[in-house]
Formats: structure tokens, C-alpha cells, sequence
């Protein structure tokens, strides 16, 4: 896993702000606490993407580790919420116009605000999550999520009673298609290491097109389109669509034998309770601790616009435990994933997209 600075000593015995939500392009909440040591002049915000704060994926996870540095580190951090695409550039701004040193941006839909903000305001560090701006101040924060995905893939092969499997999107991008590639790929092993067929539906890695939702926010969509894999025989589904991916599980929980592999943080977790029977695995972007690391260098006065590209070899990503559907899962199998796992940390097997970071 990232190596954590816990033994940072900050100065800070408490900590200082409690962040708040802000929505859409609101004043900055006051703070109410101010925290003391070498932070007391450190604060950050984050800017979400318009699928707003508790999409169950990378807002959430993002905001998620910006509010451990905060408890960590004893800063000030604070959060705008962007409910359409109108919030977004403004959203920016204010985060930039606030005064603070450092600004977290989540998804594709930031970069361009974030490229302009960063340009004229070259003293201000800025990292974004599942994109790449080049620019002096500016960190990605980025995942080979095909690395997990193809062992979710594997485990999906590797579990199916009907030989089909599906997976589908929000949208066409390289942060959503990058799990699907590394999806449709470990079923293909495990069709090649047991000889046999299992069929992978909403993905054609060669031609780089498939299913997709067309948004990230709609559940009533996923909840469509994972009926037609089921109806098509698809018992286990992955979709990589932020909250649209609630109504899939609707799907496969009303079909009873249909299970789901979540993406970005435990599904298990963060989806409503009555899902987690249904809830085989997650393939995990530990964004939490990569924004973690990243405030930790910034305070240190060591930021860096290097990427980080989160690995299997680093921990950035990750397969989930089985929770509940561990018994559907063999020990033969179980030990086939530990080796592939393995093999593509030692580079033995490389897992290829046209969009891996």
C-alpha cells in the first residue's frame, strides 16, 4: 500500500474545520475551529464533478481521503459540490479564490476548468483524479484499474453458472473503458486457461465501442440495460457508471441468481444494504490514500506534478473481498486470482488498453 506519513507531527492536537458541503457555487461555510501547529495556514478544496458528492465512486472516494488528511494533518478542507455542468468552471474558480494552496478536482469533466485555473495561478498546487493535465502545478491522479479488472473478469468467468457475463458504462471515456478492456481480457484468460466459453456482453475491446448509459446519474437506465444482459443469460454484472450502477444491482437483486462487481470503493460498503448478497467483488481505486499521500508531500513543501498511477504492485487498486459470496468462490479459483495477481505485478503478464495511464 502508499506509504503514509502517520508519524507526521504537525503541531495540530485536534483537528481544525469540520468540512462542509458547499452546493453548487454557495459562499464558503466559516470555520468554527482553527487548527494549530505547522498546518494552521494549510487548507485545501475539492471541486466534484456533476454527479454531486455521494455518487458511491470517485467524488465520494476522493472526498473520503481529503477528510482523513484533514483528521491526519489537522487542515482546513472544504468541498464544493457540482450538481450540473453549469457548477463546474465556477466551482473551480471559487476553490482557487479562496485562497488555499491546494485544489482536488475529480473527473474529465474538471480538466479544462482546472487547465485554465492552474495556468493563472501558478502558485496554487492542483491534483485532478481520473485525468491527465500536463501543466507545473498540476498532479494526476491516475489508475490502471485494467490490472484489477481483468482478475474481476477471471472471477466472473470463474463463477458464472450460464457462461455469460456483461459489463457496460456511463459513457465512452478512458477512465470508464480502461475497466472494461482490463474485464473483457481476464474473461478471455479464463477461457483460455480452462477451455472454455464463456461469453463477455457490452464490450468489444477491438473495436473499442459497447454499452453505455449515456450519463452517471440516471439509475433507472442501469436498472434497463442490466435487465437485457440478463435477459440475454448474463448472471454476473460489472458496470462502470458511477451511481447509474445502483439501479443494476436492483436488477440483479430482483432476478435472485445475477451477482455484481461494484468499481471504485467496496460496493459492499457503499451501496445500500440490501445489496451486499448480491455484491461479488469491487474492483478498488484507493483514491483516499493517493489524496492522502499527495496533501501529506504538499504540506511537506514536496509536491510534485508527477503522475500517480495507482497499481496491483502499489495497492492503488485492488480486487475487494467476497463478503457474503465467498463460498461461490473455490479455492482453486481463489488461488488462480492470488497468482495472476502475481504475475502481473512481477510484469509477467501485462494487462494492455488503449486508454491504461
Amino acid at each position: 500500500m502508499l506509504s503514509l506519513r502517520r508519524t507526521r507531527l504537525l503541531g495540530g492536537l485536534l483537528v481544525g474545520s469540520v468540512a462542509l458541503a458547499l452546493a453548487g457555487c454557495a459562499d464558503a461555510p466559516t470555520n468554527t475551529a482553527e487548527p494549530t501547529g505547522a498546518a494552521s495556514d494549510y487548507c485545501a478544496r475539492m471541486v466534484t464533478n456533476s454527479g454531486g458528492l455521494d455518487d458511491r465512486s470517485f467524488n465520494q472516494s476522493s472526498w473520503e481521503g481529503l477528510e482523513r488528511a484533514q483528521d491526519e494533518f489537522g487542515i482546513d478542507a472544504q468541498v464544493l459540490v457540482s450538481t450540473g455542468e453549469t457548477d463546474l468552471a465556477p466551482n473551480v474558480t471559487q476553490a482557487v479564490d479562496s485562497g488555499c494552496g491546494f485544489v482536488l478536482t475529480v473527473g474529465y469533466e474538471l480538466a479544462d476548468a482546472t487547465t485554465e485555473e492552474a495556468a493563472s495561478h501558478p502558485d496554487v498546487h492542483f491534483a485532478i483524479v481520473d485525468e491527465s493535465v500536463t501543466a507545473p502545478n498540476v498532479k494526476p491522479i491516475l489508475f490502471d484499474t485494467a490490472q484489477a479488472s481483468y482478475l474481476a473478469g477471471y472471477l466472473a468467468a470463474g463463477t458464472s453458472k450460464t457462461g455469460t457475463v456483461a459489463t457496460f458504462g456511463g459513457g465512452n471515456q478512458p477512465p470508464v473503458t480502461l475497466f472494461m478492456d482490463g474485464f473483457v481480457d481476464g474473461v478471455a484468460a479464463y477461457n483460455a486457461a480452462h477451455g472454455t466459453s464463456v461469453r463477455a456482453l457490452g464490450w468489444d475491446k477491438a473495436a473499442q465501442d459497447g454499452v453505455f448509459t449515456g450519463d452517471f446519474e440516471d439509475i433507472n437506465k442501469g436498472k434497463t440495460v442490466t435487465q437485457g444482459f440478463i435477459d440475454q443469460g448474463a448472471d454476473v454484472i460489472l458496470p462502470v457508471a458511477g451511481q447509474v450502477g445502483e439501479g443494476a444491482a436492483a436488477a440483479a437483486l430482483e432476478a435472485g441468481d445475477v451477482s455484481l462487481i461494484w468499481v471504485d470503493n467496496d460496493g459492499y460498503d457503499t451501496l445500500p444494504a440490501q445489496y451486499r448478497p448480491i455484491v461479488l467483488t469491487s474492483v478498488m481505486k484507493n483514491t483516499g490514500d493517493a489524496v492522502v499521500e499527495i496533501v501529506g508531500d504538499d504540506i511537506d513543501g514536496s509536491f510534485s506534478s508527477d503522475p500517480f498511477v495507482g497499481t496491483l504492485e502499489n495497492g492503488g487498486v485492488a480486487l475487494a473481498p467476497f463478503h457474503d459470496l465467498a463460498s461461490s468462490v473455490t479455492p482453486e479459483l481463489s488461488a488462480e486470482l492470488d497468482e495472476l495477481n502475481a504475475r502481473i505485478v512481477s510484469g509477467e503478464i501485462v494487462v494492455e488498453s488503449p486508454s491504461a495511464p
